[in-house]
């Protein structure tokens, strides 16, 4: 090779290593030595079995009663008791309780198929969209443009009457909860029944309409047509609201990302999450969702584990200088309607630079 030929060979970099993702490295250990990831199936049996119990009370309740409208704090009950059951099916999703992958699948496909009425294969494909690319524009699910927008481009978007709705879309958030209940399993019976790829479908499909029947089918036949159908609207509600109003503060009203961003796993699973405070009552209200930051960081970690795991994130969080988001339930909830008002201010107005980010207030 000539003298020139070796002087215009151009100089290779050494790549330099992303300092947060060494440090996250570094707070994964921390996590493990202290036993954080270790399985806590103990808790859940005990979990599981009382939610049950407590589940046959009240169907127990229901022969009892009879033809009465206190039927309908019945409803209310199992719309309580199968959110409850709900987020344990999101434990074992994230496998959670169990050792085995095959283990935590199936319980939480008969959870959710069985108890929910909602599709685990639908879920697990769209939660793990959400977990890879939380408040990513077109890449998570959960701020895909339905009723609500999350960001101001889509709102801009946004013509002639429902660009008025949009524009006072915080006011609507509340009510539109009691329909995700329905929404969920809509969801759920389009994706099983559809065209597209379905793990064990022939499993799935027959759980899932038997659980959306079986409801519809005690109440019309032990209760009068009209406490029927209260008793089927005040579940599916109850249902919905309680499923929505516990998911929605994690994220909501927090930084918002473009399609292209490129931010590292650490920055952008704290970044876009928010904790709720409150302890263990909390823990339990929200089945673990209020400990946001720590899920999303440790997807498997066990619920009793997370309250352990957030002094240690809060205090890496302060060492490295990332901001840590956490707030009450009830801040939480003005924040996000606070947040999707001031989005819905953009509709019918156009919208000409991309968004980088949209802050919520903390």
């Amino acid at each position: 090779m000539s003298p020139t030929s070796t002087a215009e060979r151009p100089k290779t970099r050494a790549i330099q290593p992303n300092p947060l993702v060494r440090s996250y490295s570094e707070l994964l250990k921390s996590v493990r030595a202290a036993g954080l990831l270790e399985r806590r199936r103990g808790f859940y049996i005990w979990l599981f079995a009382a939610l049950m119990t407590l589940m046959a009370a009240t169907w127990l309740g229901f022969a009892l009663i009879g033809d009465s409208w206190y039927q309908l704090l019945i409803a209310a009950g199992v719309g309580i008791f199968c959110t409850q059951l709900s987020f344990l099916a999101h434990e074992a999703g994230h496998k959670q309780i169990f050792a085995s992958r095959r283990a935590n699948d199936w319980s939480a496909r008969l959870l959710a198929t069985g108890i929910a009425g909602i599709s685990y294969s639908w879920w697990e494909q769209k939660h793990g969209a959400h977990h890879n690319h939380p408040n990513v524009i077109s890449k998570d699910p959960d701020i895909r443009n339905n009723a609500l927008v999350f960001y101001p481009e889509a709102a801009s978007a946004r013509t002639g009457r429902f660009a008025f709705l949009t524009r006072k879309q915080g006011w609507f958030f509340f009510p539109l909860l009691g329909l995700l209940g329905i929404s969920l399993q809509f969801d759920s019976v389009r994706f099983v029944l559809g065209r597209g790829t379905v793990r064990h479908r022939w499993v799935e499909a027959p759980i899932l309409l038997v659980r959306l029947l079986a409801l519809p089918v005690l109440a019309f036949t032990f209760l009068p047509l009209g406490m029927a159908f209260a008793f089927l609207g005040v579940q599916i509600v109850v249902y919905g609201f309680y499923m929505g109003a516990s998911f929605a503060p994690n994220h909501k009203g927090m930084p918002v990302l473009p399609a292209d961003s490129r931010v590292d796993f650490l920055s952008r699973q704290v970044l876009t999450s928010r904790n709720i405070s409150g302890g263990r009552f909390m823990d339990f209200l929200l089945g673990g969702l209020n400990r946001q930051v720590e899920h999303h960081l440790f997807p498997d970690m066990a619920r009793p584990q997370l309250h352990r795991a957030t002094a240690i994130v809060r205090s890496f969080c302060a060492t490295h200088s990332i901001p840590y988001t956490e707030t009450t339930l009830m801040q939480s909830y003005g924040i996000v309607v606070r947040y999707l008002n001031e989005v819905g201010l953009s509709a019918g107005r156009g919208f000409d630079c991309p968004v980088a980010s949209v802050h919520g207030r903390r």
